[in-house]
């Protein structure tokens, strides 16, 4: 239910409060008397909002999130892997360290997306994706606020397919990419709902052009053949296959457009009318037993390593993934030697507070 349609309603019954899951585990010994479904209400939903670039999908899905009162997670990106818990950017090391060790983000690839290091970024974007979607389901687990993401990793495959139709990667690389997917995308659960903002390609030219940022209107991958091949991708096959298992909503966004329209389109919608056993649609959530909602959440709760040691796929055969040792050396031997990584995570020569402090070891120390 949208926000106009809450306040015509009596306040619902009170629910638990939301589960600290950042900060504790969720145990098999809290499950017995913490059930997850008790915070669950009839907003616990996963909506991804799709779309192609420039097709202002933050703007639209940060409003979406507000009405429905879900939680709004911003389009993953590299941030993950480059900024680090203390806080400094790897970023920063790029004109110290050898070439291929060097960041690889958004910007990078608009610029020049025949790159060495293009499919290495589209696989780390994958990985993005999957951890944000990782937490967004803790979220929804512990807490029983639904979520609205930008995208998801059922998704991105569609820029990975349209990097290898224009040639900007390798075949091994995509190959690679699908064995990643493949042994870590069952492990989710599917969104609840998918929307899907259309605009067509003149349009989204036009859209890049008109916020001129400069790596997209200068740089060489925001080009009609390659928004083509992302818009075929996302019609012939991902809104296909998601259909299948979410409900979609699909609107004409060239001119933008209302979200209070949207949200009466999905209130509209059915979500519990799937219960069929063999019936796709919403599989993901019907569970039977409590016991087996309990199992789900400790999995997003307490076994997010777990999920993301899933990629941990050694791939030998394909060169543009592999950095050689050498380089790997330099690269570990420069930013070790940085104030801010002389010491273990919360140790460094800021904390004056603490009275000890462990060094971290170096590998190259030892070779």
């Amino acid at each position: 239910m949208g926000k106009a349609l809450r306040e015509t309603l009596p306040p619902p019954p009170p629910k638990p409060a939301p589960f600290d899951y950042l900060n504790k585990d969720y145990t098999w010994l809290r499950s017995l008397f913490d059930r997850t479904t008790h915070r669950f209400d009839e907003n616990t939903k996963v909506v991804v909002v799709e779309g192609p670039v420039a097709a202002e999908k933050t703007a639209f899905a940060k409003s979406l999130a507000e009405d429905l009162g879900m939680k709004h997670f911003p389009e993953a990106n590299m941030d993950l892997h480059y900024i680090r818990p203390n806080g400094c950017d790897l970023r920063m090391f790029d004109s110290k360290i050898p070439e291929d060790t060097r960041t690889f983000d958004h910007v990078d690839f608009n610029r020049n997306p025949n790159h060495r290091l293009a499919g290495n970024f589209q696989i780390m974007m994958y990985t993005a994706r999957y951890s944000q979607y990782i937490d967004a389901l803790a979220h929804l687990f512990n807490t029983g606020q639904g979520v609205v993401l930008e995208r998801s990793p059922y998704s991105d495959f569609v820029f990975l397919e349209a990097m290898y139709r224009q040639k900007f990667i390798s075949k091994g690389v995509r190959s690679v990419y699908y064995e990643l997917r493949n042994n870590t995308l069952e492990e989710l659960m599917r969104p609840h709902l998918v929307i899907y903002l259309d605009v067509s390609v003149p349009k989204v030219l036009e859209a890049i052009k008109k916020r001129n940022l400069e790596h997209e209107v200068k740089g060489q991958a925001l080009t009609a053949p390659f928004l083509t091949e992302i818009e075929r991708q996302y019609k012939t096959k991902y809104l296909r296959d998601i259909s299948t298992h979410a409900e979609l909503l699909v609107y004409d966004w060239s001119g933008g457009g209302e979200v209070e329209v949207v949200v009466e389109d999905i209130e509209r919608l059915n979500f519990d009318q799937y219960t069929e056993r063999e019936e796709p649609k919403m599989k993901d959530w019907r569970i039977p037993r409590e016991i087996d909602w309990a199992d789900q959440r400790m999995l997003y709760t307490n076994g997010k390593h777990y999920l993301m040691n899933l990629l941990a796929i050694p791939c030998l055969d394909v060169p543009e993934l592999i950095t050689s040792a050498d380089d790997a050396y330099e690269r570990e031997k420069v930013i070790g030697e940085h104030p801010d990584f002389q010491y273990m995570e919360g140790f460094n020569k800021k904390d004056g507070s603490l009275l000890t402090k462990t060094k971290t070891p170096k590998y190259y120390e030892y070779i």
